[in-house]
């Protein structure tokens, strides 16, 4: 399950271009589950996900909205690309790690043995917004504390370095969103910590 919000869904090309990659070394026994549909980017692939433009993680976690989306879809690994909006908001990174905090828990309620990605997401550097940079840098630093804490044995939790070598004015369209370049850097970032959760 892709979870996140529309670096995720709208369209989130990179999510085709990791599922084709995928495809392109064998590793075919994968379905891509969500309760939103694939959109347009080329080419056929499975698109279904869980991104939702505009939401908070804080969000999701207070109106309870993943616990739907689980049972509908009983994913055994999540991707989360999450806390854009709520750093683009100006929530406090606690608040958004309380977020995290929830919905890893709705996960394993779902399925104890879930395999949990979360993403240090890709910077932010919206018109008007001088400081989102920060803001994201600071929220990443927090995952990486956060994610050792709340992982267990039976329900790992792997963080993703998604930040890491995204040049958010070559590879973005708008200094938020993903353009061509930037959907492959992220298929990239995911694929090989995909690949140990799907064989692992």
């Amino acid at each position: 399950m892709p979870l996140g919000d529309s670096i995720t869904g709208n369209p989130g090309c990179w999510r085709a271009l990791l599922w084709k990659k995928l495809q392109d070394n064998n590793i075919k026994n994968t379905d891509f589950v969500g309760t939103q549909k694939a959109q347009g980017c080329g080419f056929d692939y499975d698109g279904e996900n869980e991104g939702h433009g505009g939401m908070l993680a804080a969000d999701i976690a207070s109106q309870n909205l993943l616990d739907g989306w689980l049972k509908e879809t009983k994913p055994d690994i999540v991707m989360m690309h999450l806390g854009t909006n709520d750093a683009w908001s100006n929530r406090r990174p606690e608040d958004t790690i309380q977020a995290f905090d929830k919905l890893v828990d709705q996960m394993r309620s779902s399925r104890d043995t879930m395999k949990i990605l979360v993403a240090q997401i890709i910077p932010l550097n919206p018109d008007g917004c001088p400081e989102c940079g920060r803001r994201v840098e600071t929220l990443n630093n927090a995952v990486v504390e956060w994610a050792p804490t709340k992982s267990n044995d039976k329900s790992p939790i792997t963080v993703v370095d998604c930040h890491k070598d995204f040049d958010v004015k070559a590879m973005t369209r708008d200094g938020v969103h993903p353009n061509d370049k930037g959907d492959e850097r992220l298929a990239n970032a995911w694929y090989e910590p995909l690949v140990k959760a799907i064989k692992g």
